[in-house]
């Protein structure tokens, strides 16, 4: 019986989990948007002196590292929908064992159990 209840609270876990995912991806699609949406609004305004200039031209690049940031949480959090569709969801890369369920509610799109993952950290670079 204990084996029922286990499948079920996971399969509930990995619903919710999905859920999570899900609204993840959403809220950085509306970061994204409306990050480009004030970008566009400032480009309209018209009339820059130079300084205007250079200012806009380094928020643009700090935009564009954000955008990049973004783009990696979106392809982890995709990477995390496809494992719970493929049903390896929580499973360690490294070693094969389940992540903890903490370590999952903390980062959803853990890929590492925390042992492997301080173990990459100590590694020389």
């Amino acid at each position: 019986m204990p084996r029922k209840s286990t499948a079920a609270s996971r399969k509930k876990f990995l619903t919710e989990i999905k859920e999570h995912l899900v609204e993840m991806k959403t809220r950085l699609f509306d970061e994204i948007e409306s990050q480009l949406k004030a970008q566009r609004e400032d480009i309209k305004d018209g009339a820059i002196d130079t300084f205007d200039l250079a200012s806009e031209q380094r928020d643009r690049e700090i935009n564009f590292i954000l955008s990049d940031r973004d783009r990696a949480r979106i392809k982890q959090v995709d990477d995390a929908l496809k494992r719970i569709r493929e049903n390896s969801y929580g499973k360690c890369d490294s070693c094969g064992l389940d992540i903890a369920t903490e370590r999952l509610l903390a980062m959803p799109f853990a890929r590492l159990c925390v042992d492997c993952q301080q173990d990459r950290e100590r590694e020389p670079t």
